[in-house]
Formats: structure tokens, C-alpha cells, sequence
């Protein structure tokens, strides 16, 4: 959930991960320079050759892979298309990057364009006159905001302005997935609705699926209460603390009275013995290895990590015959909702600093810039590379080569509105192709919290640790349901929860949710 007294920045949750989605690109060596020794830290395409007298942007993000100059031909297309001398440094530690923007911003030395952790420290960058009003500028950013749409400039408006580019809407990922192996040897079906659900989970528990003869089997694994999130949905009821616009209204999860229901179906799937004991205490990918092991039938994961080369053939070492497959959200009460999808998400926001509004000659080479990276020549160069050298186009059909996976990897470095997800996705990971269009496809129920700037004296962390342990306290049967409203006027009194609603209510009706 996205939430200076001097000009000295603290930016929180600054490490934006540059994994294999945010990048596309695993195992690609690093061919990069540093640009000296004072940022040894960070790669630059400084030096680059480019003709004396060009504009040099000068931006800064995290991210690594970046080649040399004369090896980087995003920069180098980039650059006659602008007619700009582009000096891009990325730092692969988000500490590193923090500490350079930090020392940058409180020296004046500022980058022309410079990624921001999450709204709260674009805000706080607001608050100290630092970045660029992009509103007044909005028609000469039109390929832009044609590119990401105007309800993704919700994400970055702060007091009814636009400070910021927020990239363009990702796709969810995630679903249940279930061993279909398991099914046939038990003679069942894909459960469809909540009931089914939990007779397949409890089956999976007691019924020897995997025909070993043992007692060793598990219905259903995740990494805490984010595994039970179709079950949420299946009440119409969001994850905990979120936002979201129900029956005309605005609300938050937390008072939703079917949020109760939720908790109680959730506490059933448990008592039946046949949920990972240790599903609240499992983080990073331990949910996965005990699935791919063959100790659970049911997970909820992300498709890259249950269906990527590399995973599935630890699969089938494990059991040949292994078959897992995507399941849609089962039914309940209250719909059929796959988890929570977050309208103000984004995967990325730039900012540009309010001192360039003197600098009229720049500052509209950083709006080409952006607008280049936005429309079809640009976008597709910045997603794909080269035409006809890393991909082949075939009217709208894009055919990777193999010069993309050897030369192609760092090209996400340069999308700094965002690409189109799923005809990317569906590009770099064909083979994932049908997994990536079934996630993508499910009802989600739309929350709100990325839009949300947190207020001063509330604290997200400590909200978020205090909830999870009260529900595991009411699912694991510790706590009576009928304390729940106790429990919401213990969260109100102790954490300050009481302002984060009233200002989160009032920043989202001025967004123009539940009016």
C-alpha cells in the first residue's frame, strides 16, 4: 500500500525491486562503468561521444544491467530521436540510491528526472517546493497521458496538481493454483464455490493424494493472510485495510460487516487441519517450495513462480506426473473476486525538480523525452530494442529473436512511463502466455489504498502488524468474534487508526471515489 524539515530527503521503501519482472532479464551480466568514484555505486551512460551543444539529461533511478555507452543502444536511439545527449545512472541498492538523491537534492546538484520511492515521499518532496508542478505543462505531455490515461494521474495529483509521471497499470498476478493430479486420483472436480473449496482442501488433507500411503499431505499453503485473499472476495470484502467503493459508498475493509463472515470461513478451512500450520509464518517463497515438493495441493502464487522453465522442472523431479493448473476464485455470498487489484498502484513514479522550470530549453527535452518513451517508435524500442535486430514485426505480432534475450535485457531501465503489461508479458514470456491472460482475466475487487497519503502521527507499519495479529487471533479461534468491535475500538484508540480514515476518506472523495 503506497503511503524534508531541510532539504536533507528520507525516502521510505525506497528498494524498488529490480527483479526478472520488473526487468525481464535474469542472469544478464552487468558490462557497465561506473561514472566515478564518488558514485561508484551507480552505472552512466555519461561520456557518451554525443555532439557538443546537445542538451544532457542527467536522471537518476535504481536498476542494474546497464551497458557502456557504445553498447547502449536504447540511449543511443533515444538520443538522435530527442536530438539529447541522455545520461542515465542506475544503482542497483536502493540505500546507494537513496544517499546520492539525498546529497543531489540538499546540494542543488539536481537530476533532470528522478525516480520516487511511492507517493509519501512524493509528497514529502511536495511539502519542501522540490518537484516540478507538472500541471500547468499537461498539454505538452499529451502522448503521455494518452500512454497511462488520466486516472493513473490520480495516483501522483497531490492538493489537485499533477507532480509526477506514475508509470502506466500493471496486471495482477496472482491466483490459486491446484494440483489437477490430486483431483483426478480423488475423483473431484475444480471446486467453483467457497463450499467446494474447503471439502477440496480438507480432501487434499486426509485422503492420501499422492498415493505414498503417509499422512503428509497439505489442502492449501501461502504466505499469510494474503492466501486466503479469493476468500475475502468471495464475501465481496477486501483485504485488510483497504478502500474500496461498495453499493455507492466509500469504506474501509475493517468495518465491512461481511468482514466478520470472511474471518469465520477462514477459521473453518483452518479447523479442518488441513491448512500449512505454518502459512502465517511463511515468507519469501516458502510456500512455493513446499508446493513444488508435493506437500500441498492448493497455492496462492503469482503465475511467474509456479510456471517458469525453471520451475517447472523442479516439479517434475520431484513427481512426473505433477499437474498444476490456474483455479478461478470460488464462489461465495458475496461474489467472486480473485484478491484485491489497487487502482493508485503503480510500479513507478519520476518527478522532475521544480528548479528546471527555469530552464525552458530542458525542461521541454525531458518532455520529449517522456512523450518518446510513450508513443508506439518509442515504447516499442524501450520494451522490445531494435526492429528487425532483437524482434521481428509482423503487423501487430511481435517475434522475439534471439538477439533479444542476449542484447535486450536492460531495455526496462528506459520505461519510464510504463509499458502496455500484458502484450509485453505475453512477448518476453510466451511460453506463459495462457497463465499470464487466465490471472489477468479474473474479477478483482478495486481498492484504493495507492492513491492514500498517510497521515502525520499515524504509523502503517504498526497498523498493519497490530491487524494481522488480531486476525490471527480471531481465525485460530484465540479470540471470539464477538470481540471484533472491541478489537476495531482498540485499533482506533492505540493506533491512530481513526484520523488515517477520516484523511484517507477526504483524499479519496476529492479524487472523486464514493461521491
Amino acid at each position: 500500500m503506497n503511503r524534508m524539515k531541510a532539504v536533507a530527503v528520507t525516502l521510505s521503501s525506497l528498494v524498488l525491486v529490480c527483479s526478472l519482472l520488473a526487468g525481464c532479464s535474469s542472469g544478464n551480466s552487468s558490462k557497465a562503468s561506473n561514472k566515478n568514484n564518488s558514485e561508484a555505486s551507480g552505472v552512466s551512460t555519461e561520456n557518451s561521444g554525443e555532439t557538443k551543444g546537445s542538451i544532457k539529461l542527467d536522471i537518476i533511478e535504481t536498476g542494474n544491467n546497464l551497458p557502456t555507452p557504445d553498447k547502449d543502444f536504447i540511449k543511443q536511439n533515444i538520443d538522435k530521436a530527442i536530438q539529447a545527449d541522455v545520461n542515465l545512472t542506475v544503482y542497483a541498492s536502493g540505500d546507494d540510491y537513496q544517499n546520492q538523491l539525498n546529497v543531489r537534492l540538499a546540494s542543488g546538484n539536481f537530476p533532470d528526472l528522478f525516480q520516487v520511492s511511492d507517493r509519501a515521499a512524493l509528497k514529502q518532496f511536495v511539502d519542501q517546493g522540490l518537484v516540478l508542478d507538472l500541471t500547468p505543462y499537461m498539454d505538452k505531455l499529451k502522448p503521455v497521458k494518452d500512454f497511462i490515461g488520466d486516472e493513473s494521474l490520480k495516483k501522483t495529483t497531490i492538493n489537485g496538481k499533477v507532480f509526477a509521471v506514475p508509470k502506466a497499470p500493471s496486471i495482477p498476478y496472482n491466483t490459486y493454483w491446484i494440483r489437477k493430479d490430486w483431483l483426478d486420483k480423488l475423483g473431484l472436480q475444480p471446486p467453483s464455490t467457497i463450499d467446494e473449496f474447503l471439502n477440496v482442501v480438507k480432501s487434499f488433507a486426509e485422503q492420501d493424494p499422492d498415493g505414498n500411503g503417509k499422512n503428509d499431505t497439505l489442502g492449501l499453503t501461502g504466505s499469510k493472510l494474503s492466501a486466503f485473499a479469493p476468500i475475502f472476495g468471495a464475501f465481496g470484502v477486501g483485504d485488510p485495510n483497504t478502500f474500496y467503493v461498495k453499493d455507492g459508498k466509500l469504506g474501509n475493509s475493517m468495518y465491512d460487516p461481511a468482514m466478520i463472515e470472511a474471518l469465520g470461513f477462514i477459521k473453518k478451512l483452518i479447523d479442518t487441519g488441513a491448512v500449512d500450520p505454518e502459512i502465517m509464518a511463511n515468507t519469501g517463497l516458502q510456500h512455493q517450495e513446499k508446493a513444488i515438493k508435493g506437500q500441498a495441493g492448493i497455492v496462492w502464487i503469482d503465475w511467474p513462480n509456479l510456471s517458469k522453465d525453471q520451475f517447472t522442472e523442479q516439479i517434475k523431479k520431484v513427481n512426473p506426473n505433477a499437474n498444476w493448473i490456474q483455479l478461478a476464485p470460488p464462489k461465495g455470498p458475496g461474489g467472486q473476486f480473485d484478491g484485491p487489484y489497487d487502482l493508485g498502484g503503480t510500479t513507478g513514479i519520476y518527478a522532475i525538480p521544480k528548479a528546471l522550470e527555469n530552464d525552458k530549453d530542458k525542461l521541454q527535452k525531458v518532455f520529449d523525452l517522456l512523450n518518446f518513451v510513450s508513443g508506439k517508435e518509442g515504447s516499442m524500442l524501450v520494451q522490445f530494442g531494435i526492429n528487425g535486430t532483437h524482434y521481428k514485426l509482423e503487423g501487430d505480432k511481435v517475434t522475439p529473436t534471439e538477439l533479444m534475450g542476449k542484447e535486450a535485457g536492460f531495455t526496462w531501465l528506459y520505461q519510464f512511463t510504463g509499458r502496455p503489461e500484458l502484450t509485453y508479458l505475453e512477448t518476453k514470456f510466451a511460453p506463459q502466455s495462457t497463465f499470464i491472460q487466465f490471472a489477468n482475466s479474473q474479477p478483482r475487487l478495486q481498492i484504493l489504498n495507492g492513491f492514500l497519503t498517510n497521515p502525520e502521527g499515524y504509523n502503517p507499519a504498526d497498523t498493519s502488524r497490530f491487524i494481522d495479529e488480531e486476525f490471527v487471533k480471531f481465525i485460530y479461534g484465540n479470540n471470539p468474534f464477538t470481540n471484533y468491535n472491541s478489537f476495531l475500538q482498540t485499533l482506533e484508540s492505540s493506533m491512530n487508526f481513526k484520523t488515517y480514515l477520516d484523511a484517507s476518506t477526504k483524499q479519496l472523495e476529492e479524487l472523486g471515489y464514493g461521491k
